[in-house]
């Protein structure tokens, strides 16, 4: 952190540390060892690949399964497993297994890294997010199992089922049993109910968990009834989960309703299959990026209703991207706020803090103005339809990883575009409402006069 002088913040550290990772993957992946024919990968698509790897996104320009060796493979899992956990807690960890010890400055970094308001208990934080992690990718990866063994043998077996399982909870999309993603799976209960489980599990986030969990061992220890436990979540918990389901249960009506007769998509299935399909739709556009069915194959208008779930993703301090499921409620309260001319924001009987609002706001114009410019600039490059291009760029933003067939027809412009998207979209959430939030404090020294302006 001080090298030479310089020293680096950690709003500096964070993205550095994430580039510095996209550099090693990139190397690695050119060697000849990484690809299946014995043959070196040139640098772009080494690139790429290492990026959506480690930006936890899934758009690939080459198949997983069939370009890259067993080596490849295992380097891709690790800088998945990075990427979701995230850089300096993976560093951390090792520091932990090493027995550093870690200085007020190191601390400060990791409850950064995990965007925590307070550096307190930060250690112990850290040591459940990786037992919790490992465990529940290893239940994953057992259930798969069941499923990839009997089809694949047991060497290809368990490691599609380690890899399907690391790829579904870190929110990664990539996977390694074949070239329609999980289309061939997409009627197995098991597969799916684990796939959703996965990816709604890392999409909640780690505080989430952790309060559920100690709320219910509470409640059994003292015998409190559901509802009381319930109730004993904190506020963060209750609107993650209570936004979180509304979403859910929304694109799964939106995407029952508008692709029902669409043969390219759900059209083919039964009632049942229509309805599983739909809510696995809506499941996966929370980054997760895996798919039942291509989705160039979408209606217009469910299009629209993907760009703004994967604009959305998931839940803070958790592994999916996008702008997070409580910066777009605070927006929509704002507004609501606003129209009832409330002076506060209150969201289970407590209000929110100014500066959480303007947080919000800041996450969703920055994020909003890097998707509009991306595009734009996607369409100059590598000349697409606009209704591909944006898509492209909103699932790499969000580091969803869907896409509707353009990703390996993109040129090396229009390629570099899409890196710089997803490494935006993966530091974004981190270091930039960190940046928002601590700079400029010199000027709010300085108090002006109130001017008079009009707006709308």
């Amino acid at each position: 952190m001080n090298q030479k002088g310089i020293k680096l913040a950690p709003v500096q550290i964070i993205p550095a540390s994430f580039f510095l990772a996209i550099m090693v993957g990139t190397i690695l992946l050119m060697l000849p060892v990484s690809s299946a024919s014995g043959r070196g990968t040139d640098i772009l698509t080494a690139l790429f690949t290492a990026t959506t790897s480690i930006c936890v996104t899934g758009l690939v320009v080459v198949d997983t399964f069939a370009h890259w060796s067993f080596f490849g493979q295992f380097v891709i899992l690790l800088l998945i497993q990075v990427g979701g956990m995230g850089m300096i807690a993976m560093a951390s960890t090792i520091m932990l297994l090493t027995r550093k010890k870690f200085s007020l400055t190191d601390r400060m970094l990791l409850r950064d890294a995990f965007n925590l308001n307070s550096d307190n208990k930060i250690l112990r934080f850290l040591v459940w997010v990786i037992k919790g992690t490992l465990l529940v990718e290893a239940f994953g990866a057992v259930c798969y199992a069941f499923v990839l063994v009997p089809r694949f043998g047991w060497k290809k077996g368990l490691w599609s089922s380690v890899f399907n399982s690391v790829s579904a909870f870190c929110n990664a999309g990539m996977d390694v049993i074949g070239s329609n993603s999980l289309g061939d799976y997409r009627s197995n209960p098991l597969f799916m109910s684990v796939t959703i489980a996965l990816i709604v599990c890392g999409g909640l986030g780690f505080v989430v968990w952790f309060d559920v969990l100690g709320r219910v061992r509470d409640g059994v220890r003292r015998r409190f009834s559901p509802l009381t436990v319930i109730k004993r979540f904190s506020e963060h918990t209750k609107l993650v989960l209570s936004f979180t389901i509304f979403l859910l249960l929304a694109g799964t009506v939106i995407f029952f309703c508008l692709e029902y007769d669409n043969p390219g998509t759900i059209g083919a299935f039964g009632f049942g299959g229509k309805l599983a399909n739909s809510f696995f739709q809506s499941v996966t556009l929370r980054t997760a990026g895996f798919t039942t069915f291509p989705q160039e194959n979408l209606r217009g208008a469910s299009c629209m209703a993907a760009y703004i779930f994967m604009f959305i993703g998931g839940s803070p301090i958790g592994t999916a991207g996008g702008i997070k499921t409580t910066t777009f409620f605070f927006l929509i309260m704002n507004v609501r706020s606003y129209l009832r001319n409330q002076d506060e924001n209150v969201i289970f009987h407590r209000r929110v803090s100014e500066e959480s609002m303007r947080k919000a706001s800041a996450i969703v114009f920055v994020s909003a103005g890097a998707v509009m410019g991306l595009t734009a600039l996607l369409c100059v490059v590598n000349p697409v339809p606009l209704e591909d291009a944006l898509y492209e760029v909103v699932s790499a933003c969000g580091t969803v990883g869907l896409s509707r067939g353009l990703t390996p027809s993109l040129n090396a412009l229009g390629r570099l575009t899409i890196i710089i998207a997803m490494y935006l979209g993966r530091i974004g959430p981190i270091s930039l409402v960190a940046l928002f939030a601590h700079n400029g404090s010199d000027a709010n020294k300085v108090k002006y006069s109130e001017g008079k302006f009009y707006v709308g």
